[in-house]
């Protein structure tokens, strides 16, 4: 029987610093603009504190859920219905910003797409813990291809193909843990390529948004602005950063800085001893993420600490390469640090399945140990 280990402290301190300096980033990169709009500086402090509070009296009560309860038949298929339905019921509601994305909940907007990636991280991981000595074997995986790709086509729909993507990526991670060939892997690159670029340029914003980021001083006034202001935010900051509170780029220059471009905030405030703290803690999260995962104690608690950790890392990459102009603008928020809820909410959820699976990992597994078929599934 493996021996249970305390919570991973680490992993628990890395999340805590990005929730607090979201906390204080966004009133920085807010208040001036809400102070503007609704003549209340505090409002995005106010929202972003609760959710923060609500999320991390969760935590605790996450942590003590066994995480095989996820992989129980009941959970899994409650939680896709239950999200399909959201995805569904958002289509026919009202539009912000030129999407439909977001659920109201007795005056709470709940984005459905947040919570869709939890629920296709527990069923895959429950099809690839029984599935995963016929991984090559196609057909086997054609339930994770039929409700991720039902899953990702309601998120397109919204749209949202920063969501989408995010989603089809952690998918892919994880079966590319279990052991898919590598032929396998290059084929459906090759055959999704087509896809990818009907998606990318069939839309007239998406193309815009792929020219600025190819060059950005073509229309420096228009598509260009964005990604101009982030790094000239960016830039400015220098070693130490302006100062907090005392950044330029977020008065009226950067659109919408304390969600999808609050790093570029921090950059310009704390600069780059600020930014490398908030990418120091994201690395530990996928260290410790990743470690948890080769010391889980069975195949599901290993596919599913890939998968959050996934979730979690490839965000934040995809999130600081837009802000820096290393990819075009996706929409994607910074996990923990961006102005949002449903997300903030999520991704602690998450880290409170991971700190339960640390509970229940075994000094002596690795990754080895853990994937190896037993007799039962032979």
């Amino acid at each position: 029987m493996a021996r249970k280990l305390k919570w991973d402290k680490l992993l628990f301190t890395a999340t805590l610093l990005l929730v607090c300096a979201s906390v204080v980033m966004v009133y920085s990169a807010s208040a001036v603009v809400a102070m503007e709009k609704f003549n209340n500086p505090y409002l995005w402090l106010f929202k972003q504190l609760t959710w923060a509070l609500v999320g991390l009296m969760l935590v605790p009560l996450v942590i003590r859920i066994d995480y095989r309860t996820y992989r129980q038949p009941g959970v899994i298929w409650t939680a896709l219905g239950l999200v399909a339905l959201g995805l569904i019921v958002v289509l026919f509601g009202r539009e912000v910003n030129g999407a439909r994305r977001w659920l109201g909940l007795y005056g709470v907007g709940v984005q459905p797409s947040e919570v869709a990636k939890l629920a296709v991280i527990f069923f895959c991981a429950a099809i690839l813990e029984r599935r995963m000595d016929r991984v090559d074997d196609l057909h086997s995986l054609l339930p994770v291809g039929a409700v991720v790709g039902s899953l990702v086509a309601l998120i397109l729909l919204q749209p949202d193909l920063g969501t989408a993507v995010s989603v089809l990526l952690i998918a892919a991670a994880m079966v590319f843990a279990a052991g898919i060939s590598y032929r396998y892997v290059f084929g459906l690159v090759l055959l999704s390529l087509p896809a990818m670029y009907v998606l990318l340029m069939g839309a007239d914003y998406r193309r815009r948004r792929i020219l600025a980021f190819l060059d950005p001083w073509d229309d420096p006034l228009g598509n260009g602005f964005q990604i101009i202001q982030s790094l000239i935010a960016v830039g400015t900051g220098g070693v130490f950063g302006r100062g907090l509170m005392a950044g330029v780029q977020k008065l009226f220059y950067l659109p919408e800085p304390h969600t999808d471009f609050i790093f570029a905030v921090i950059g310009e405030e704390l600069g780059l001893v600020g930014s490398t703290v908030i990418v120091a803690c994201f690395c530990v999260i996928a260290w410790r993420g990743l470690r948890t995962a080769l010391r889980a104690p069975d195949r599901f608690g290993t596919f599913l600490c890939i998968g959050i950790t996934t979730m979690i890392a490839v965000q934040a990459l995809i999130n600081i390469s837009v802000v820096i102009g290393l990819m075009p603008t996706k929409g994607i928020p910074l996990p923990f640090v961006s102005y949002g809820g449903s997300s903030l909410l999520i991704n602690l959820i998450a880290v409170g399945i991971l700190l339960n699976v640390s509970q229940h990992a075994s000094a002596g597994h690795i990754v080895t140990a853990a994937l190896e078929p037993t007799t039962a599934d032979a």
